[in-house]
């Protein structure tokens, strides 16, 4: 029997994940609880939020280069590729939640996406997770907005914080 609980803890570290929770408490008084399950041999990362009726799930596929956040308040799925040049890879996701806060850190580096309004009709090219994760809601594509129109009509925007390194800002009319 231990020689079975031994092989299991073996093969449970050659697959293992990387899990992080993150508590924080809000200037408002409010309590924003983050949740970081990364999947080393799948190549993804599911990034939850639980702050009551802003919370919201994602899922973030390395491998085919696109992440979606699933948000209850506007009962939609937003879709959007990975910007690598910004978004940490999962080896620097997983690093940074092993380690603590720094106060002195820089700002999160941020990112802003304009929601199109048109719904996303074949899930299935995003991969099966995002495709669960968006299953039974609209979902729309999103695209990264860049350069000297950034800061245009910015109305209507949704904030995801994904621990204290990424800002992203999904813009528009998101579910309506």
């Amino acid at each position: 029997m231990k020689a079975l609980i031994l092989l299991a803890a073996i093969i449970g570290v050659s697959f293992a994940t990387d899990n992080v929770a993150v508590n924080n408490q809000g200037n408002d008084g409010g309590n924003v609880h983050q949740t970081v399950n990364i999947n080393n041999q799948d190549q993804t990362a599911n990034i939850n939020q639980y702050n009551g009726f802003h919370s919201w799930n994602s899922i973030w596929d390395y491998q085919r280069g696109y992440f979606a956040a699933r948000l209850l308040s506007s009962r939609a799925c937003v879709v959007s590729r990975i910007n690598r040049n910004v978004v940490p890879s999962l080896e620097q996701l997983s690093k940074a939640t092993q380690e603590k806060q720094n106060p002195h850190a820089p700002p999160p580096r941020s990112l802003t996406y304009t929601v199109s309004q048109t719904r996303v009709k074949n899930m299935a090219q995003y991969g099966k997770q995002i495709e669960a994760l968006c299953k039974g809601i609209p979902t729309f594509y999103a695209q990264e907005q860049q350069g000297a129109g950034l800061f245009v009509n910015l109305h209507g925007c949704t904030d995801l914080g994904i621990l204290r390194f990424l800002g992203i800002s999904l813009c528009g009319n998101i579910g309506c």
